[in-house]
């Protein structure tokens, strides 16, 4: 295809096209544009931030572990025989095994209702029990601690609710455990769990959403899981670093390194969940704004 040039001269100036078969597909204004301004990669910068946080990341894990290192090896032991040698002591000598479970079944189940932490709880039941026996003992507790203040709170109804309302940011949070069906309320009532939302003030203001007891349990059992584990790995940390300032002797090298590594991890488990719950928190309500437009 050609056309005559606007020159005097009147030349013939050929018209490129692209031949594919019998077709001709000619160049839109869009292609033309494109190449004009050259090749334009939008995600760039949004690819430059995914590197740098990941950057950021790795050197937080890094600096987390010499800290971790130097407590483990120094801090830690002299701590120990300050101040926790004498309450594992007497824990050991008062208490059998049978009696310190029911204490801490009692402190974790209780403890949430009278707004006390229960954490320090947690950690006796890692240093004690470890992994298995310890996780049951306190999920039971936890089952009891969130229950009770459900049900109390119930009998409370309108004046937590005035109470929430004078937050309404905090409230917009809380709201989504009362939407939806009951799959919507599981899902919000293990966010905020997993979140950084306080774990006791919730226990009160979910009676103010009406969220429906099932999901509402369902939703805390699994959304306090990664918070038990972080709990009973702190108190066998705790159990480990403690035996060695009793026998008077320091953490062999792969003690220390397999320490480091696993505090490094939960701190990088925790991290992530409570990143991946805000920002599903905020997929939520999004998704209400939404709907009530």
């Amino acid at each position: 295809m050609t056309f005559e040039s606007g020159d005097d001269d009147g030349g013939v100036v050929p018209e490129l096209t692209l031949r594919m078969g019998d077709y001709e597909k000619l160049r839109q204004p869009a292609e033309c544009e494109e190449e004009a301004f050259g090749d334009v990669e939008p995600s760039t910068p949004r690819r430059g931030r995914l590197i740098w946080f990941w950057v950021k990341v790795a050197l937080s894990c890094v600096v987390l572990g010499v800290l971790a290192g130097v407590f483990i090896k120094w801090v830690g032991p002299f701590f120990m025989d300050k101040e926790l040698m004498p309450i594992i002591n007497w824990e050991t000598t008062t208490f059998s095994h049978p009696v310190l479970a029911l204490v801490i079944f009692g402190s974790v189940a209780l403890f949430p209702t009278l707004l006390l932490p229960s954490t320090p709880s947690m950690w006796v039941a890692g240093m004690t029990f470890g992994y298995g026996l310890g996780f049951l003992l306190i999920i039971a507790g936890v089952f009891v601690g969130v229950s009770l203040p459900y049900f109390i709170g119930s009998l409370f109804h309108h004046k937590i609710q005035g109470w929430v309302e004078k937050y309404p940011k905090k409230a917009s949070i809380i709201r989504l455990a009362g939407e939806g069906d009951w799959f919507h309320q599981f899902r919000a009532v293990t966010l905020i769990r997993v979140s950084p939302f306080p774990y006791i003030l919730f226990n009160y203001c979910a009676v103010a959403t009406n969220v429906k007891y099932g999901p509402y349990i369902m939703g805390s059992l699994i959304g306090v899981v990664p918070e038990i584990f972080v709990a009973i790995y702190t108190g066998i940390l705790i159990r480990a670093l403690a035996d060695a300032s009793h026998e008077r002797h320091s953490l062999s090298a792969p003690q220390i390194i397999l320490n480091v590594v696993g505090f490094c991890a939960t701190v990088a488990t925790t991290i992530f969940f409570t990143v991946y719950a805000k920002r599903q928190l905020k997929a939520l309500q999004k998704e209400d704004e939404l709907l009530l437009e």
